[in-house]
């Protein structure tokens, strides 16, 4: 694990703290925290620890400031300590201590910001598990991201993660799926029989006609030749092809998913098939664990006001008392007739991964799904007794434009513009980085032209430029100097005294903040903060660049100047070492040059 100085620093605190309030518990003690400041005239880091300190010490917020502070200022490395404000401590570091970051990073590599803040805690981290009925789209793709990036950077802040796809193979959205293959079956082997005729013999109408189906209908020609249909190529009976037809669509669709998230870097862990769950009885186990506790009961709900969802009835019905458990309403689990509710079904699939001994769930949900969040936290906590905590992140649509115009790229797959089709016009990396700058509860403009722009206004390009420059000053020193001269190996021993101008301490500054960011960012399930972060730490290289054209003595290659050149060229290599661990967390791959 790479060294982190708000960690080692955040401790000196607390022991100071401890003498200068000794009546201050653990509980206030484990709130205090040490961050960035945000004006690097204030110093490197502030602590609140005055603040929470003073109700049970009973001293106002400044005086304990500036006891701490005289503390402080005494500790090894801190240059300066002040109390500021209504109680905050700033502290400056001495230049060696925030040198000292540069041969860290060179030493740990990628790993530099691995933690192990996550205990080796289990989390399952379910995302995508869309119907298996029409390729991926984009509506898919910002979950997919999302949820892989948190994966991601949940593993690297040192939690056990599973990556987990929720097959939804039951119910009435892949019955439909099995009729429309059906349809493309029919039509491959010559039906006589015309499209609007097929559509008033299906139940509910034909409603999935993309041309996606076509290969599904030519397999199952040549699997079974024309002995799923009658003489003349007219439909069979259901009960002749039905299942079959259904699982082998099911079959021929995940394949295809799969391979579309595989061109996104997106690889699950584990494929949980819902009819599998269904058929296991998980979850009638589930409902007989929240009978057994005493929260279901036989009740009629009310009316709720606007729109009648899919599970209210005006009838008596089986009800499960979420209400104890945050919900605003009590919700049905079983109908009138007896049988289960979607809620129902979700909350045995749930059931089934806190036995697998999860002890956090995260679920990545399309913005639509968020009326369903507060019932099925309460689910969680009722089934495990508030043991296992649930988390739900909501992923807003995006809305794909060029030119300030919306765009529909598929013709393949009908209405919609598929996963394929953005990757095909801007690449992998331009997709993942994208879709996670911006929170992903907030709505999206993916702007076509903007996302492969080589300006700065364009996030992207802003980073990987940023890394594609410390490669070419790299370069560059191993022409002038030797390979060995510039690998991470050699770098660590140079003597970094001299980086003390204000472009480079605000450069070491952020290459420091990398480990807490990965932390928070893990804590908050906010994988976005890594985008936000490497943005910052781009904008901080290319300031140091820029002033290396104004300013001579700040150029990283310096002939007369060894050891200056030595140690700027480490803190390059350590920049770029920062960079690609951060990207790595995305999923993206860093470019060594830009065309």
């Amino acid at each position: 694990m790479s060294d982190c100085l708000f960690h080692r620093y955040r401790a000196h605190v607390l022991d100071v703290l401890r003498r200068v309030a000794p009546e201050v518990g653990d509980d206030v003690l484990a709130r205090v925290e040490l961050t960035p400041t945000r004006d690097p005239a204030h110093g490197d880091m502030a602590t609140n620890a005055a603040l929470l300190a003073s109700k049970a010490a009973r001293r106002k917020p400044a005086d304990i400031a500036k006891d701490l502070a005289a503390a402080l200022a005494e500790i090894d490395g801190v240059a300066r300590a002040e109390a500021a404000g209504p109680g905050f401590v700033n502290l400056t570091l001495d230049h060696a201590v925030l040198q000292s970051v540069v041969p860290s990073v060179l030493r740990a590599g990628e790993g530099f910001g691995d933690s192990r803040v996550g205990g080796g805690e289990r989390v399952n981290v379910e995302y995508v598990s869309c119907n298996p009925t029409g390729p991926i789209h984009v509506g898919h793709c910002r979950g997919a991201v999302v949820g892989d990036a948190l994966a991601n950077l949940l593993r690297k802040a040192g939690y056990a993660v599973t990556k987990e796809f929720y097959i939804n193979d039951a119910g009435a959205q892949v019955a439909a799926l099995a009729w429309a293959a059906y349809w493309r079956y029919l039509e491959v082997i010559g039906t006589t029989m015309t499209e609007e005729e097929y559509d008033a013999v299906v139940p509910g109408g034909l409603q999935y006609r993309g041309d996606y189906l076509i290969p599904i209908g030519q397999a199952l020609a040549e699997a079974h030749g024309t002995s799923l249909a009658e003489d003349g190529a007219r439909p069979a009976a259901p009960e002749r092809w039905f299942d079959l037809v259904k699982a082998f669509a099911i079959a021929q669709m995940m394949a295809g998913i799969r391979e579309d998230l595989e061109l996104l870097g997106v690889r699950h862990d584990v494929f949980t098939s819902e009819a599998k769950v269904l058929a296991d009885g998980v979850t009638d186990r589930a409902i007989g664990v929240l009978e057994t506790k005493g929260l279901l009961y036989e009740g009629v709900l009310e009316p709720p006001k606007g729109k009648l969802p899919d599970d209210w009835e005006a009838r008596p019905q089986t009800l499960f008392r979420s209400t104890d458990y945050g919900d605003d309403v009590d919700r049905p689990l079983r109908k009138s007739d007896g049988s289960n509710t979607y809620f129902a079904n979700d909350i045995g699939y749930h059931l089934d991964k806190v036995e697998r001994g999860d002890a956090t769930l995260i679920d990545v949900l399309g913005a639509d799904h968020g009326g369903y969040v507060s019932r099925m936290k309460a689910a969680v906590s009722a089934l495990t007794d508030r043991r296992v905590a649930l988390d739900v992140l909501l992923c807003q649509i995006v809305h794909i434009v060029r030119d300030g115009q919306p765009v529909k790229m598929s013709k393949r797959a009908g209405t919609f513009v598929t996963l394929r089709d953005l990757l095909d016009e801007v690449g992998r990396d331009a997709v993942r980085f994208t879709m996670l700058t911006r929170k992903s509860d907030a709505q999206m403009e993916f702007d076509l032209d903007a996302v492969v722009a080589q300006t700065r206004d364009n996030p992207v390009f802003y980073v990987q430029y940023a890394h594609a420059r410390c490669r070419s000053v790299l370069r560059a020193a191993e022409e002038m100097l030797g390979a060995e001269a510039v690998t991470p190996v050699a770098l660590e021993a140079a003597d970094l005294a001299s980086l003390t101008a204000d472009a480079e301490v605000a450069l070491i500054r952020r290459i420091a903040s990398w480990p807490r960011t990965v932390e928070g960012a893990a804590q908050a399930h906010e994988p976005h903060r890594i985008a936000f972060y490497l943005g910052d730490l781009a904008a901080d290289f290319h300031t140091l660049w820029n002033r290396g054209r104004d300013d001579a003595a700040l150029r990283f290659l310096q002939a007369d100047e060894p050891e200056a050149t030595r140690a700027r060229l480490a803190l390059v290599a350590a920049t770029a070492m920062a960079i690609r661990s951060g990207l790595a967390v995305l999923g993206v791959e860093p470019v060594e040059e830009m065309r």
